[in-house]
């Protein structure tokens, strides 16, 4: 092999370029006693000066103590807890609706002793509900007693009642079909068989609705 074709061959590997020295900067020291090491000089300025205030003219007060903007926030905290409790003194929060509801559709002598008299105070502070109580109750009686021949003196009660007009209209939809309304309370039977076939039927339309044809459809009905 000649010199000159040694002079020519490069290297097949990767040159490598050396990195750059760095100079070491100056040595770090941890922060003095009292400081946070993330916060910043601005925090130790600011607590310096007084935020300016109707009361303050943005010079620190004299001594060695916190400025006057710091000291007032203790009396604020202390205002605030004072204002709480006597929210707290006030009174207890009132039941919801839902809670009132399920304490006038439970039996009287299937509540506990602090439901019922939670109750007797909701229906002392509110003579609607306390006469809403009680015709609910009275029509309760009627259903699970089986006694339907009570039913107009129910229903001529409750539409001489003007402040509940709910209850009111309730009772002349019963005048309607006054008949069944009175067979429907007085025997112990009831179409409630039939209403879940038909129910059932009607699931069992949506299920199928754009999938196969009517004779699926009736297997599905016939069978159990």
């Amino acid at each position: 092999m000649s010199s000159s074709s040694a002079t020519r061959r490069r290297p097949s590997g990767p040159t490598c370029i050396p990195w750059p020295t760095v100079s070491p900067g100056p040595p770090r020291t941890a922060p003095p006693l009292g400081r946070s090491r993330a916060a910043p000089v601005y925090l130790d300025q600011r607590g310096r000066k007084a935020a300016p205030t109707p009361g303050n003219d943005g010079r620190r007060s004299q001594g060695t103590g916190p400025p006057a903007w710091l000291r007032q926030r203790p009396r604020l905290r202390r205002q605030d807890s004072s204002r709480q409790a006597s929210a707290g003194r006030v009174g207890a929060r009132p039941p919801s609706a839902n809670a009132v509801t399920c304490w006038i559709l439970t039996r009287p002598d299937a509540l506990s002793e602090n439901d019922r008299l939670r109750l007797k105070a909701v229906l002392v502070n509110c003579p609607e509900l306390a006469a809403l109580t009680v015709h609910v109750r009275s029509f309760a009686h009627m259903l699970t007693q089986l006694q339907g021949g009570q039913l107009p003196e129910w229903i001529e009660a409750a539409t001489a009642t003007a402040e509940l007009p709910s209850l009111r209209r309730f009772a002349q939809h019963l005048e309607r079909d006054l008949d069944a309304a009175i067979a429907g309370l007085s025997h112990p039977r009831n179409p409630g068989a039939v209403e879940g076939h038909v129910n059932r039927i009607e699931m069992l339309k949506r299920q199928m609705f754009g999938r196969e044809g009517f004779e699926l459809l009736r297997r599905r009905v016939l069978l159990p």
